[in-house]
């Protein structure tokens, strides 16, 4: 098969596919970099594209420690990253840091 026509989240999927487990993404990387036929510039200039749809990709799934796996997979428990949950600590630190840094100063008024 002619992989340079093909785009590199495919390519990755089918590694992913072919693999029995979860694999790190320098791992998938390396393997797509071949197949597409790569040189040095082209690697460093698509690795953070390549990077970037990995994560929008939703067949695929990062399992922490800088490996990826099919999301079929895994259940959805596994995986499942409740929005509310990272909201409610951004506004809980950022409540925080106003607190932190109010200070109320009456310079120049009047009493």
């Amino acid at each position: 098969m002619d992989y340079r026509q093909e785009s590199m989240v495919n390519i990755a999927f089918e590694i992913l596919t072919k693999s029995a487990g979860a694999m790190s993404f320098y791992d998938i990387w390396k393997e797509v970099a071949e197949k597409k036929e790569f040189d040095e510039e082209q690697k460093d200039d698509n690795e953070s594209l390549f990077y970037t749809n990995m994560i929008l990709d939703g067949r695929m799934i990062t399992i922490g420690e800088n490996k990826w796996d099919l999301r079929t997979r895994h259940r959805f428990e596994e995986v499942h990253i409740d929005m509310n949950d990272i909201y409610n600590e951004d506004e809980s630190e950022e409540s925080n840091e106003e607190d932190e840094g109010l200070v109320e100063d009456n310079y120049g008024e009047e009493e």
